[in-house]
């Protein structure tokens, strides 16, 4: 092959690559004999130094189960800063769903085209295939509880969604949650793998089932 050929193949950063490396070889030590099927691609770990805290199962399954309902039959779901919910929507196996993952970890990377490096700093820097108000519910949960970064990831969100957010975050951001997004609390709390310090709360915009006894 040409100089000039290999020029012409993408290639991963170092740190992209090596945290795929990492994964796989994390992976082929724990596959079975369905480990190349899509969905048996095993799950990343949270990291406390990228301000990640997973939601328990119960918690991912049933704000999975919510956000596959407000999206509707063949619906489009945006996972921003929701790793845990995204790994949860995989699981579940819903190929009549369209489910992207906006991510500062790129680890996540490994998930090919569903994957889009997320920053919220640069609220707006998407690739050209995500256009604006292209998914029927945006479920969030920005990393920090700060109005900043509230603030920038509330335009993110405006950006992406159709109409329905989903928002998960601090009770002491409630105030916040509703002057940038319309959203209002809900009855449901959800509930981590780990105990926070701060009560943590769920938002929406719509008339969601998570005010609900299920």
């Amino acid at each position: 092959m040409s100089d000039l050929e290999d020029d012409d193949v993408p290639q991963l950063s170092f740190h992209t690559l090596a945290a795929l490396q990492e994964f796989y070889a994390e992976q082929k030590q724990h596959s079975g004999p369905s480990g190349d099927d899509k969905y048996s691609i095993g799950k990343i770990e949270e990291n406390w130094q990228l301000s990640q805290f997973w939601y328990s199962q119960e918690t991912a399954l049933r704000l999975a189960k919510e956000v596959i309902a407000a999206a509707g039959e063949g619906g489009r779901i945006a996972c921003v800063s929701t790793p845990s919910v995204y790994q949860k929507l995989r699981e579940m196996h819903r190929e009549d769903l369209d489910v992207y993952i906006f991510e500062y970890d790129r680890r996540f990377a490994i998930y090919g085209e569903e994957f889009v490096f997320y920053d919220y700093n640069n609220p707006l820097d998407f690739p050209e295939k995500i256009a604006a108000h292209s998914f029927d519910i945006v479920i969030v949960d920005p990393p920090y509880l700060s109005e900043e970064c509230l603030r920038k990831t509330s335009e993110t969100v405006k950006y992406l969604t159709r109409g329905k957010i989903l928002l998960c975050t601090g009770a002491i951001m409630e105030k916040e949650a509703m002057r940038l997004l319309g959203v209002k609390m809900c009855r449901f709390t959800p509930e981590h793998t780990r105990s926070l310090a701060n009560e943590f709360c769920c938002y929406a915009n719509y008339d969601s089932g998570l005010d609900h006894n299920v």
